[in-house]
């Protein structure tokens, strides 16, 4: 497993004072060109979540939609997505989150699952973990049970995991900074 996410973390390049100054950004693009990557990712996700009840896999936008489809092959289950807002047709719920300058809506439609389905959430990304929070929100408020976080990389200063975790989450990443 250590090689695997050794593998996966060798991939990620940093951007040093991108998007502004004083910023390192962890690029995970070349994780999408690399097709080893792929089955890594979600042989990792399923020793982590294989063992429980998950109806479906929620990708959070964008390249959670990657994770989120790959997962759903391998979990063999369906994937919903959570966008933002004014992205979605129909009935939706939306949740506001905190971000870097002030707030922003996610939503999702109201018809995704059934009251009582497991659903677990992917995403690249764990930084904050406002975006993850919301996305919580919004399976719970529609009867579903979160079965968990997963996340290709997770930035541990910035305390995402923790916050998810002491709300009763369980997040795995794969590459944590």
């Amino acid at each position: 497993m250590q090689a695997s996410t050794n593998y996966i973390q060798n991939l990620i390049r940093d951007y040093p004072d991108f998007p502004k100054q004083g910023i390192l950004f962890r690029d995970i693009t070349p994780i999408f060109r690399d097709v080893k990557s792929f089955n890594l990712i979600s042989d990792f996700f399923y020793e982590k979540f294989g063992n429980i009840q998950i109806d479906y896999i929620a990708g959070i936008e964008a390249r959670g939609f990657i994770l989120a489809t790959l997962l759903g092959l391998k979990f063999n289950r369906g994937v919903i997505m959570i966008r933002k807002a004014g992205k979605l047709p129909g009935r939706t719920l939306k949740q506001d989150y905190s971000i870097e300058y002030g707030t922003a809506v996610m939503e999702m439609q109201a018809d995704s699952f059934k009251k009582g389905d497991k659903i677990l959430v992917a995403d690249d990304l764990l930084a904050t973990g406002g975006t993850a929070e919301a996305a919580a929100k919004l399976i719970e408020e529609l009867g579903g049970l979160v079965a968990g976080f997963g996340m290709i990389v997770e930035l541990s200063s910035l305390g995402g995991g923790n916050l998810l975790q002491s709300k009763g989450y369980s997040v795995h990443s794969m590459v944590t900074y």
